[in-house]
Protein backbone atom coordinates (compact mmCIF):
# COMPACT_ATOMS: atom_id res chain seq x y z
CA UNK A 1 0.00 0.00 0.00
CA UNK A 2 1.15 3.56 -0.60
CA UNK A 3 1.84 5.61 2.19
CA UNK A 4 0.59 8.83 2.21
CA UNK A 5 1.26 11.60 4.27
CA UNK A 6 -1.70 11.90 7.47
CA UNK A 7 -3.46 14.67 7.76
CA UNK A 8 -2.61 15.33 11.38
CA UNK A 9 1.29 15.44 9.38
CA UNK A 10 0.07 17.79 6.47
CA UNK A 11 -1.37 20.59 8.78
CA UNK A 12 1.66 20.89 10.94
CA UNK A 13 3.47 21.17 7.47
CA UNK A 14 1.32 23.84 6.26
CA UNK A 15 1.37 25.49 9.49
CA UNK A 16 4.76 25.91 9.69
CA UNK A 17 4.82 26.85 5.76
CA UNK A 18 1.72 27.63 4.29
CA UNK A 19 1.19 27.65 0.66
CA UNK A 20 2.28 25.74 -2.80
CA UNK A 21 0.37 24.52 -5.80
CA UNK A 22 -0.80 21.75 -3.79
CA UNK A 23 -1.42 20.13 -0.75
CA UNK A 24 -1.32 16.14 -0.51
CA UNK A 25 -2.85 14.70 2.50
CA UNK A 26 -5.14 11.33 2.72
CA UNK A 27 -6.61 10.10 0.24
CA UNK A 28 -9.87 11.77 -1.15
CA UNK A 29 -11.96 13.27 1.80
CA UNK A 30 -15.06 13.44 3.00
CA UNK A 31 -16.90 15.52 0.12
CA UNK A 32 -17.82 18.95 1.82
CA UNK A 33 -21.39 19.64 2.44
CA UNK A 34 -22.88 21.45 -1.09
CA UNK A 35 -26.30 20.90 -2.24
CA UNK A 36 -27.38 18.91 -5.21
CA UNK A 37 -27.58 20.88 -8.57
CA UNK A 38 -30.48 20.96 -10.93
CA UNK A 39 -29.46 19.47 -14.45
CA UNK A 40 -30.53 22.43 -16.16
CA UNK A 41 -27.52 24.29 -14.46
CA UNK A 42 -24.09 24.97 -15.99
CA UNK A 43 -21.18 22.65 -15.66
CA UNK A 44 -19.44 23.44 -12.57
CA UNK A 45 -15.50 23.83 -13.07
CA UNK A 46 -12.80 23.68 -10.35
CA UNK A 47 -9.34 25.36 -10.91
CA UNK A 48 -6.32 23.76 -10.12
CA UNK A 49 -3.08 25.22 -10.20
CA UNK A 50 -3.91 29.35 -10.73
CA UNK A 51 -0.51 31.11 -11.77
CA UNK A 52 -0.31 32.74 -15.60
CA UNK A 53 -1.09 29.54 -17.61
CA UNK A 54 -3.49 28.48 -14.80
CA UNK A 55 -5.63 31.73 -14.50
CA UNK A 56 -5.75 31.71 -18.46
CA UNK A 57 -7.51 28.88 -18.76
CA UNK A 58 -9.73 29.18 -15.67
CA UNK A 59 -11.05 32.41 -17.61
CA UNK A 60 -11.51 30.55 -20.69
CA UNK A 61 -13.30 27.79 -19.34
CA UNK A 62 -15.64 30.07 -17.49
CA UNK A 63 -16.81 31.09 -20.88
CA UNK A 64 -18.63 27.58 -21.21
CA UNK A 65 -19.26 26.92 -17.46
CA UNK A 66 -19.03 28.35 -13.91
CA UNK A 67 -15.90 28.58 -11.89
CA UNK A 68 -17.41 26.72 -8.80
CA UNK A 69 -13.71 26.37 -6.84
CA UNK A 70 -10.61 27.05 -6.96
CA UNK A 71 -7.03 25.40 -5.58
CA UNK A 72 -3.44 26.68 -5.36
CA UNK A 73 -1.32 26.15 -2.25
CA UNK A 74 0.87 28.97 -2.97
CA UNK A 75 -1.66 31.84 -0.74
CA UNK A 76 -0.38 34.84 -3.23
CA UNK A 77 -1.22 33.02 -6.14
CA UNK A 78 -4.65 31.96 -5.26
CA UNK A 79 -5.70 35.15 -3.72
CA UNK A 80 -5.56 37.34 -6.29
CA UNK A 81 -7.53 34.57 -8.73
CA UNK A 82 -9.85 33.67 -5.97
CA UNK A 83 -11.05 37.96 -6.00
CA UNK A 84 -11.19 37.73 -9.94
CA UNK A 85 -13.74 35.28 -9.69
CA UNK A 86 -15.86 37.10 -7.16
CA UNK A 87 -17.23 35.89 -3.40
CA UNK A 88 -19.05 32.46 -5.56
CA UNK A 89 -16.28 30.12 -5.64
CA UNK A 90 -14.76 28.31 -2.92
CA UNK A 91 -11.40 28.23 -2.10
CA UNK A 92 -8.93 24.97 -1.42
CA UNK A 93 -5.20 24.32 -0.65
CA UNK A 94 -5.85 20.60 -1.36
CA UNK A 95 -6.72 19.93 -4.79
CA UNK A 96 -8.50 16.54 -3.83
CA UNK A 97 -10.79 18.42 -1.42
CA UNK A 98 -11.85 20.17 -4.56
CA UNK A 99 -11.88 16.90 -6.18
CA UNK A 100 -14.42 15.63 -3.72
CA UNK A 101 -17.07 18.67 -3.95
CA UNK A 102 -20.46 17.55 -6.01
CA UNK A 103 -20.27 20.63 -7.58
CA UNK A 104 -17.24 20.25 -9.89
CA UNK A 105 -18.04 18.52 -13.13
CA UNK A 106 -14.27 19.68 -14.57
CA UNK A 107 -10.83 20.94 -13.21
CA UNK A 108 -8.65 22.94 -15.47
CA UNK A 109 -4.76 21.92 -13.99
CA UNK A 110 -2.32 24.41 -14.72
CA UNK A 111 0.65 23.67 -12.13
CA UNK A 112 3.64 22.80 -13.24
CA UNK A 113 4.70 19.90 -14.81
CA UNK A 114 6.06 17.30 -12.61
CA UNK A 115 2.00 17.12 -11.08
CA UNK A 116 -0.01 16.81 -13.77
CA UNK A 117 -0.54 13.35 -14.14
CA UNK A 118 -1.17 12.28 -10.58
CA UNK A 119 -3.84 15.21 -10.64
CA UNK A 120 -5.05 14.22 -14.15
CA UNK A 121 -5.29 10.67 -12.93
CA UNK A 122 -7.09 11.48 -9.09
CA UNK A 123 -9.53 13.66 -11.25
CA UNK A 124 -10.21 11.00 -13.78
CA UNK A 125 -10.61 8.71 -10.66
CA UNK A 126 -13.20 10.83 -9.06
CA UNK A 127 -15.43 11.51 -12.01
CA UNK A 128 -13.91 14.35 -13.31
CA UNK A 129 -13.21 15.72 -17.03
CA UNK A 130 -10.29 17.38 -17.49
CA UNK A 131 -8.41 20.43 -19.07
CA UNK A 132 -4.75 20.16 -18.45
CA UNK A 133 -1.73 21.82 -19.62
CA UNK A 134 0.57 20.61 -21.33
CA UNK A 135 3.57 19.07 -21.47
CA UNK A 136 1.22 16.28 -20.68
CA UNK A 137 3.87 14.23 -18.60
CA UNK A 138 7.10 14.17 -17.10
CA UNK A 139 8.09 10.60 -18.19
CA UNK A 140 7.11 7.78 -20.72
CA UNK A 141 5.53 5.54 -18.64
CA UNK A 142 3.75 8.72 -16.53
CA UNK A 143 1.72 8.61 -20.08
CA UNK A 144 1.36 4.99 -20.54
CA UNK A 145 0.06 4.63 -17.12
CA UNK A 146 -2.25 7.84 -17.27
CA UNK A 147 -3.24 6.51 -20.82
CA UNK A 148 -4.77 3.04 -18.87
CA UNK A 149 -6.75 5.55 -16.71
CA UNK A 150 -8.76 7.35 -19.07
CA UNK A 151 -9.56 4.38 -21.01
CA UNK A 152 -10.90 3.01 -17.66
CA UNK A 153 -12.74 5.81 -16.65
CA UNK A 154 -14.20 7.38 -19.68
CA UNK A 155 -13.44 10.83 -18.86
CA UNK A 156 -12.53 13.52 -21.03
CA UNK A 157 -9.16 14.76 -20.94
CA UNK A 158 -8.05 17.78 -23.29
CA UNK A 159 -4.38 19.14 -22.80
CA UNK A 160 -3.38 22.63 -23.89
CA UNK A 161 -2.03 21.80 -26.85
CA UNK A 162 -3.81 24.79 -28.23
CA UNK A 163 -1.98 24.77 -31.08
CA UNK A 164 -3.88 22.21 -32.65
CA UNK A 165 -6.85 24.82 -32.73
CA UNK A 166 -4.86 27.33 -34.19
CA UNK A 167 -5.79 27.94 -37.73
CA UNK A 168 -2.29 28.69 -38.98
CA UNK A 169 -0.74 25.02 -37.49
CA UNK A 170 -4.07 23.18 -38.42
CA UNK A 171 -4.20 23.97 -42.08
CA UNK A 172 -0.30 23.69 -42.10
CA UNK A 173 -1.36 20.01 -40.81
CA UNK A 174 -4.25 19.96 -43.15
CA UNK A 175 -2.05 20.64 -46.59
CA UNK A 176 1.09 18.12 -45.46
CA UNK A 177 -1.97 15.37 -45.01
CA UNK A 178 -4.04 16.35 -48.18
CA UNK A 179 -0.70 15.88 -50.39
CA UNK A 180 -0.11 19.58 -50.95
CA UNK A 181 4.10 19.21 -50.54
CA UNK A 182 4.15 15.90 -51.98
CA UNK A 183 5.82 13.35 -50.32
CA UNK A 184 6.78 14.59 -47.28
CA UNK A 185 10.52 14.02 -46.55
CA UNK A 186 11.60 16.15 -44.04
CA UNK A 187 10.51 18.46 -40.97
CA UNK A 188 12.81 20.79 -39.28
CA UNK A 189 11.74 22.54 -35.77
CA UNK A 190 13.11 25.17 -33.79
CA UNK A 191 12.55 25.73 -30.24
CA UNK A 192 15.22 28.24 -29.05
CA UNK A 193 17.33 28.23 -26.05
CA UNK A 194 17.03 27.09 -22.55
CA UNK A 195 17.85 29.78 -19.82
CA UNK A 196 21.04 29.88 -18.18
CA UNK A 197 21.71 31.09 -14.34
CA UNK A 198 22.95 30.40 -11.41
CA UNK A 199 24.67 29.16 -8.86
CA UNK A 200 21.30 30.93 -6.97
CA UNK A 201 21.22 31.17 -3.26
CA UNK A 202 19.05 29.33 -1.04
CA UNK A 203 16.66 30.98 1.24
CA UNK A 204 14.22 31.06 3.32
CA UNK A 205 11.25 29.27 2.29
CA UNK A 206 8.50 31.99 2.46
CA UNK A 207 5.65 31.80 4.38
CA UNK A 208 3.45 31.93 1.52
CA UNK A 209 4.93 28.44 -0.09
CA UNK A 210 4.76 24.79 1.31
CA UNK A 211 8.39 23.89 -0.42
CA UNK A 212 7.98 20.47 0.67
CA UNK A 213 4.89 19.69 -0.75
CA UNK A 214 5.74 21.74 -3.71
CA UNK A 215 8.37 19.45 -5.02
CA UNK A 216 5.74 16.72 -4.50
CA UNK A 217 7.24 13.13 -6.11
CA UNK A 218 10.19 15.50 -6.92
CA UNK A 219 14.07 14.85 -4.72
CA UNK A 220 13.77 16.89 -1.37
CA UNK A 221 16.26 19.79 -2.15
CA UNK A 222 16.84 23.10 -0.43
CA UNK A 223 14.52 26.06 -1.16
CA UNK A 224 15.73 28.31 -4.21
CA UNK A 225 13.22 30.80 -5.91
CA UNK A 226 14.30 29.84 -9.31
CA UNK A 227 13.21 26.54 -8.85
CA UNK A 228 9.50 27.39 -8.90
CA UNK A 229 7.23 29.37 -10.43
CA UNK A 230 8.22 30.08 -13.97
CA UNK A 231 11.57 29.12 -13.83
CA UNK A 232 10.54 25.46 -12.80
CA UNK A 233 11.17 24.63 -16.43
CA UNK A 234 14.59 24.95 -16.50
CA UNK A 235 15.28 21.86 -13.95
CA UNK A 236 15.00 18.46 -15.18
CA UNK A 237 13.35 17.76 -11.60
CA UNK A 238 10.19 19.29 -12.79
CA UNK A 239 10.15 20.02 -16.56
CA UNK A 240 12.19 19.29 -19.81
CA UNK A 241 13.33 22.71 -20.71
CA UNK A 242 12.63 23.64 -23.91
CA UNK A 243 12.50 20.38 -25.44
CA UNK A 244 8.96 20.32 -23.79
CA UNK A 245 7.91 23.69 -23.50
CA UNK A 246 8.13 24.51 -26.60
CA UNK A 247 8.04 20.96 -28.04
CA UNK A 248 5.04 19.97 -26.42
CA UNK A 249 3.74 22.56 -29.28
CA UNK A 250 5.56 22.30 -32.18
CA UNK A 251 6.99 18.23 -31.83
CA UNK A 252 3.37 17.95 -31.56
CA UNK A 253 2.06 20.06 -34.73
CA UNK A 254 4.82 18.25 -36.54
CA UNK A 255 3.71 14.61 -35.30
CA UNK A 256 0.75 15.44 -36.06
CA UNK A 257 1.62 16.21 -39.75
CA UNK A 258 4.05 13.34 -40.21
CA UNK A 259 1.45 10.35 -39.12
CA UNK A 260 3.90 8.52 -38.05
CA UNK A 261 5.93 7.77 -34.42
CA UNK A 262 9.78 7.81 -34.02
CA UNK A 263 12.19 4.50 -34.60
CA UNK A 264 15.53 5.98 -34.21
CA UNK A 265 16.30 9.20 -32.02
CA UNK A 266 20.04 10.87 -32.43
CA UNK A 267 20.65 14.00 -29.69
CA UNK A 268 23.19 16.33 -29.15
CA UNK A 269 23.94 18.38 -26.11
CA UNK A 270 25.90 20.15 -24.16
CA UNK A 271 24.60 20.78 -19.97
CA UNK A 272 26.09 23.12 -17.61
CA UNK A 273 28.02 22.27 -13.98
CA UNK A 274 26.60 24.66 -11.52
CA UNK A 275 25.92 23.77 -8.59
CA UNK A 276 22.41 25.24 -7.47
CA UNK A 277 21.89 26.20 -11.24
CA UNK A 278 20.03 25.62 -14.03
CA UNK A 279 20.66 22.22 -15.34
CA UNK A 280 19.02 22.11 -18.46
CA UNK A 281 21.40 21.57 -21.93
CA UNK A 282 22.74 24.92 -22.81
CA UNK A 283 22.85 24.39 -26.31
CA UNK A 284 20.96 20.98 -28.00
CA UNK A 285 19.91 19.03 -30.68
CA UNK A 286 18.03 15.79 -31.91
CA UNK A 287 17.29 14.28 -34.96
CA UNK A 288 14.53 11.60 -35.34
CA UNK A 289 13.91 8.95 -37.80
CA UNK A 290 10.19 7.66 -38.65
CA UNK A 291 8.91 4.75 -38.95
CA UNK A 292 7.51 6.07 -42.72
CA UNK A 293 10.90 7.43 -43.94
CA UNK A 294 10.70 11.03 -42.84
CA UNK A 295 13.48 12.83 -40.78
CA UNK A 296 12.66 15.68 -38.15
CA UNK A 297 14.99 17.88 -36.85
CA UNK A 298 14.98 19.89 -33.68
CA UNK A 299 17.60 22.98 -32.69
CA UNK A 300 17.91 25.47 -30.60
CA UNK A 301 18.95 27.95 -33.24
CA UNK A 302 17.16 29.48 -35.99
CA UNK A 303 13.43 31.06 -36.27
CA UNK A 304 11.52 29.48 -34.22
CA UNK A 305 8.56 27.58 -35.93
CA UNK A 306 8.27 24.57 -38.09
CA UNK A 307 9.55 24.05 -41.79
CA UNK A 308 7.76 20.99 -43.65
CA UNK A 309 9.55 20.26 -46.92
CA UNK A 310 7.86 17.63 -48.94
CA UNK A 311 8.79 16.85 -52.98
CA UNK A 312 6.96 19.20 -54.55
CA UNK A 313 7.61 22.36 -51.79
CA UNK A 314 7.67 23.23 -48.31
CA UNK A 315 6.21 25.62 -45.77
CA UNK A 316 7.09 27.21 -42.74
CA UNK A 317 4.83 28.01 -40.04
CA UNK A 318 4.94 29.82 -36.26
CA UNK A 319 2.91 31.58 -34.24
CA UNK A 320 2.65 34.72 -36.39
CA UNK A 321 2.99 33.23 -39.87
CA UNK A 322 2.53 30.71 -42.44
CA UNK A 323 4.26 31.06 -45.56
CA UNK A 324 5.18 29.16 -48.67
CA UNK A 325 4.35 29.00 -52.24
CA UNK A 326 1.96 25.87 -51.88
CA UNK A 327 -0.29 28.66 -49.60
CA UNK A 328 0.17 30.69 -51.64
CA UNK A 329 -1.68 28.79 -54.34
CA UNK A 330 -4.04 28.16 -51.87
CA UNK A 331 -6.06 31.00 -53.72
CA UNK A 332 -6.56 29.43 -56.41
CA UNK A 333 -6.95 25.96 -55.22
CA UNK A 334 -8.32 25.63 -51.93
CA UNK A 335 -8.02 23.10 -49.35
CA UNK A 336 -11.39 20.80 -49.73
CA UNK A 337 -12.96 21.78 -46.13
CA UNK A 338 -15.55 18.85 -46.09
CA UNK A 339 -11.51 16.97 -45.66
CA UNK A 340 -10.83 18.39 -42.35
CA UNK A 341 -12.82 16.27 -40.15
CA UNK A 342 -11.03 13.36 -40.22
CA UNK A 343 -8.74 12.95 -37.24
CA UNK A 344 -11.10 14.14 -34.34
CA UNK A 345 -13.76 15.84 -33.20
CA UNK A 346 -12.92 19.63 -33.75
CA UNK A 347 -13.16 23.42 -34.47
CA UNK A 348 -15.11 23.41 -37.94
CA UNK A 349 -17.80 24.84 -36.83
CA UNK A 350 -16.44 27.63 -35.06
CA UNK A 351 -14.69 30.85 -36.02
CA UNK A 352 -11.35 30.34 -37.44
CA UNK A 353 -9.31 32.13 -34.60
CA UNK A 354 -5.35 32.37 -34.55
CA UNK A 355 -2.68 33.46 -31.58
CA UNK A 356 -2.79 32.32 -28.14
CA UNK A 357 -5.50 33.86 -26.45
CA UNK A 358 -8.06 33.49 -29.49
CA UNK A 359 -6.89 29.58 -30.31
CA UNK A 360 -7.66 28.64 -26.44
CA UNK A 361 -11.43 29.85 -27.03
CA UNK A 362 -11.83 27.06 -29.49
CA UNK A 363 -9.45 24.60 -28.01
CA UNK A 364 -11.42 25.07 -24.38
CA UNK A 365 -14.88 24.82 -26.55
CA UNK A 366 -13.90 21.80 -28.21
CA UNK A 367 -13.31 20.23 -24.91
CA UNK A 368 -16.61 20.79 -23.48
CA UNK A 369 -18.30 20.20 -26.66
CA UNK A 370 -16.91 16.45 -26.16
CA UNK A 371 -17.77 16.43 -22.53
CA UNK A 372 -21.33 17.51 -23.35
CA UNK A 373 -21.17 15.04 -26.61
CA UNK A 374 -23.64 11.93 -25.61
CA UNK A 375 -21.22 9.89 -27.60
CA UNK A 376 -18.13 11.37 -25.48
CA UNK A 377 -16.21 12.44 -28.82
CA UNK A 378 -12.45 12.26 -28.31
CA UNK A 379 -11.05 16.61 -28.07
CA UNK A 380 -8.96 17.49 -30.61
CA UNK A 381 -5.31 17.08 -27.94
CA UNK A 382 -6.56 14.03 -26.57
CA UNK A 383 -4.84 11.82 -24.13
CA UNK A 384 -3.46 9.37 -26.45
CA UNK A 385 -1.82 11.64 -29.08
CA UNK A 386 -0.62 13.75 -26.35
CA UNK A 387 1.26 10.55 -24.63
CA UNK A 388 2.76 9.85 -27.95
CA UNK A 389 4.02 13.79 -28.84
CA UNK A 390 5.23 14.26 -25.21
CA UNK A 391 6.95 10.70 -25.19
CA UNK A 392 8.77 12.14 -28.64
CA UNK A 393 10.12 15.15 -26.85
CA UNK A 394 10.92 12.74 -23.80
CA UNK A 395 12.72 10.79 -26.36
CA UNK A 396 15.10 13.87 -27.55
CA UNK A 397 16.01 14.35 -23.73
CA UNK A 398 16.73 11.23 -23.34
CA UNK A 399 19.03 10.78 -26.35
CA UNK A 400 20.79 13.90 -25.18
CA UNK A 401 21.55 13.15 -21.94
CA UNK A 402 22.84 9.71 -23.16
CA UNK A 403 24.91 11.62 -25.88
CA UNK A 404 24.16 8.70 -28.66
CA UNK A 405 21.62 7.35 -31.06
CA UNK A 406 19.09 5.23 -29.42
CA UNK A 407 16.27 2.67 -31.16
CA UNK A 408 13.20 3.16 -30.43
CA UNK A 409 9.62 0.29 -30.43
CA UNK A 410 6.77 2.55 -30.65
CA UNK A 411 4.34 -0.37 -30.35
CA UNK A 412 5.93 -1.64 -27.16
CA UNK A 413 7.39 2.12 -26.14
CA UNK A 414 10.64 0.61 -24.93
CA UNK A 415 14.19 1.33 -26.39
CA UNK A 416 15.54 -1.92 -28.30
CA UNK A 417 17.99 -4.10 -26.41
CA UNK A 418 19.05 -0.67 -24.32
CA UNK A 419 19.01 -1.29 -20.79
CA UNK A 420 20.19 1.96 -19.96
CA UNK A 421 18.31 3.96 -22.12
CA UNK A 422 15.45 2.18 -20.46
CA UNK A 423 16.23 3.14 -17.19
CA UNK A 424 15.37 6.81 -18.39
CA UNK A 425 11.41 5.56 -18.61
CA UNK A 426 10.48 6.65 -15.51
CA UNK A 427 12.11 8.06 -12.18
CA UNK A 428 12.25 7.32 -8.75
CA UNK A 429 8.98 9.48 -6.75
CA UNK A 430 9.46 10.71 -3.80
CA UNK A 431 7.44 8.44 -0.81
CA UNK A 432 4.31 9.86 -0.23
CA UNK A 433 3.78 11.37 -3.85
CA UNK A 434 3.37 8.55 -5.85
CA UNK A 435 1.66 8.04 -9.15
CA UNK A 436 -0.66 4.52 -8.78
Amino acid sequence: MVHTPSRRGFLAAAAASAGAWLVYGDPFPNPAPDKPRRKVERLGIGAIGLRYQGSVIAHKAAMFGDIVAVCDVDKHVRDPVKAAFGSTPREFEDYRDLLARNDVDIVTIGTPDHWHTKMVIDACRAGKHVYCEKPLTLTIDEGKLLCDVVRETGRVVQVGSWQRSDQRFRQAVEMVRQGRLGRLQKVDVVLGKNAVGGPFEARKIPPNLNWDLWQGQTPDVPYLAERSHYTFRWWYEYSGGQMTDWGAHHLDIAQWAIDSLPVEIDGQASFPVIQNGYNVAIDFGATFRYANGVEMTVSDTGRNGIMFTGDRGRIFVNRGSLEGRPVEELASQPLPRENWNAYNFDNLDRPQRAGKLEAIINHMGNFFDCVQSTERRQPVSDVESQHRSVSTCHLGNIAMRLGRKLQWDPQAEVFVGDEEANRWLKREQRSGYETV
